[in-house]
């Protein structure tokens, strides 16, 4: 059985910080119960840096956080705000990050490395967020029409979706060159690297 590292559950908690503060950073739409935020920027940073494992569990150290009942959602907390409008997106991040981190754990790095981090992550990262994203937001608000639905939760949205993968990408891009996820995960057994293997890959 995989074992759970301290340092990974350290950085995943980390990591959970800085959704939350990314939380904060939110407009609101007049149109709309969706505000743009960057926590899906967070969500996609935690997935490609942190990996399958580690990136899903900082973004179920956050909702578990919002569940009960502790202000991490751009200052908002409980039951309720889980529940309401934009729940559905918040239930699609844990599967995001978990498709992101997987896919990040068997990406060869190459000159197509910036490429196929953005395209990932705006697949799963955006785009794998809006189904359940967008029929729960239609669900809860009693909209009658799916016209309505993704104008209200999904079209404004993907410019800045897009901005969002493309910057993922380019951090993404930077730290491995600096810190590889090889040496952040050992995509063999699942598992932080401790330093003396990593500074054999080194």
């Amino acid at each position: 059985m995989n074992k759970w590292s301290t340092r990974g559950l350290i950085f995943s908690a980390l990591f959970a910080g800085v959704m939350i503060a990314m939380s904060y950073i939110k407009f609101a739409l007049p149109f709309s119960a969706v505000p743009i935020t960057l926590q899906t920027l967070a969500v996609m940073l935690a997935g490609s840096i942190l990996g399958a494992r580690y990136g899903t569990l900082a973004v179920l150290i956050v909702i578990g956080l919002a569940a009960a009942g502790f202000p991490v959602l751009g200052g908002r907390g409980g039951l309720a705000v889980l529940a309401g409008p934009t729940g559905g997106y918040i239930f699609s991040w844990p599967f995001a990050a978990f498709l992101i981190g997987l896919l990040a754990q068997r990406m060869k790095q190459n000159n197509l490395t910036f490429a196929k981090l953005a395209f990932v992550n705006f697949i799963f990262g955006a785009l794998l967020v809006y189904p359940g994203g967008v029929s729960w937001l239609a669900y809860t608000t009693g909209m009658d029409s799916w016209g309505k639905a993704l104008t209200a939760g999904m079209w404004p949205f993907l410019p800045g979706d897009t901005v969002k993968a493309l910057l993922c990408a380019s951090v993404v891009s930077a730290v491995w060159k600096v810190y590889p996820i090889e040496r952040i995960l050992d995509s063999s057994h699942g598992v932080w690297l401790d330093e003396e293997k990593a500074r054999v890959i080194r």
